[in-house]
């Protein structure tokens, strides 16, 4: 274990928060990947995804080695990486559309809930990835989580949009 692999992990010690610390890890990663998207937009936020998985997975096998948790609750990287996926596609309407991404405010609460919704109660395959043993599978259920949650913001989105015309 090293101090770079306990930043990351915990990202920044926001992992330490109680209680619920992946509740606080996804709430740090809204304006974190605000940041990211106004630094760079959608390709600095979807490398940003892909950097923080990278980094996470290589500070969650530091962290983990030689305990009996593999999943320790101060370790938030995953749900950063999970929040980010699922706020894609509010990123990628802002970009396209040019409104402001803070305007999709509805996009980022529905990311926000069914990812924690997706991430709490693990359905089918988010479930399945939770199982697994090691780093890999401690980043994977919450990246599937996230597809999950993007989902649900696209369904929204096209709901709102589209049938409903707003």
């Amino acid at each position: 274990m090293s101090r770079a692999s306990h930043l990351i992990a915990t990202f920044g010690h926001v992992g330490h928060l109680r209680p619920a610390p992946g509740t606080w890890g996804s709430l740090a990663a809204l304006p974190a990947g605000w940041a990211l998207y106004m630094l760079g937009g959608v390709p600095l936020f979807c490398a940003g995804i892909v950097l923080a998985f990278a980094a996470g997975w290589w500070a969650t096998a530091l962290e983990t080695k030689g305990k009996d948790d593999h999943d320790p609750s101060e370790i938030v990287i995953d749900e950063i990486v999970g929040q980010w996926i699922a706020l894609l596609p509010v990123m990628i309407g802002a970009s396209h559309s040019g409104a402001g991404v803070l305007a999709l405010w509805p996009g980022w609460i529905t990311a926000f809930v069914a990812f924690r919704l997706f991430d709490i109660t693990k359905p089918g395959p988010v479930g399945w990835a939770d199982r697994q043993v090691g780093p890999f599978g401690v980043m994977l259920d919450d990246v599937i989580a996230g597809i999950l949650a993007a989902i649900m913001v696209g369904l929204g989105a096209g709901l709102s949009h589209g049938v409903l015309g707003f």
